[in-house]
């Protein structure tokens, strides 16, 4: 099976500065406060510096004083996939934030125009990544934003099939089952 639609190009700078407009966006808190029961306070990261290479832009501290941090995404179409970013710089591979370790608990990940934001625990979907990813890239839409001196990398996962691979790596049979 090909790549469905071949590979789609575009510029990473305007991506991202879009994508850091919308931290300012009440959304999140919404999101957050509906996600999350008894959050206490929710603080956005500055996105230079470690927090951002860890993978955070937003803190919640529960009431009980637990503390979420979370990698936040925002796609301005509505799609029927997740992109997973597997090259931060393809040409000298640098790992994309779907194989690199983070230091998030979820990826939040919101669709802008239907109001619909995924949380997805970080560890369960890199392990869905490490068990399917060759497979994904094989079968589905590669995504290459030129940023100039380099190139990142994304595979578009159809949703429904992130989901269920999701659910197969929450899974774990041990001895010979």
């Amino acid at each position: 099976m090909g790549k469905p639609g071949g590979v789609t190009v575009h510029n990473f700078k305007e991506s991202l500065e879009r994508s850091r407009s919308y931290s300012q966006e009440p959304f999140w808190e919404e999101v957050y406060r509906k996600a999350f029961i008894d959050v206490g306070s929710i603080v956005e990261i500055p996105k230079d510096g470690w927090a951002q290479r860890a993978g955070i832009d937003r803190i919640i501290t529960l009431t009980t004083g637990r503390i979420i941090k979370v990698d936040e995404k925002v796609r301005e179409k509505d799609w029927n996939d997740i992109l997973l970013e597997r090259w931060s710089d393809e040409e000298k591979k640098i790992p994309g934030w779907i194989q690199k370790p983070l230091d998030c608990d979820f990826i939040a990940y919101a669709f802008a125009p239907s109001k619909t934001c995924y949380l997805f625990p970080t560890l369960t979907l890199q392990q869905a990544w490490a068990l399917n990813g060759r497979e994904w890239v094989k079968n589905y839409k590669e995504i290459r934003a030129n940023n100039g001196s380099y190139t990142t990398v994304s595979c578009a996962v159809p949703t429904n099939i992130l989901f269920n691979a999701l659910t197969n790596a929450m899974r774990v049979q041990w001895g010979n089952a």
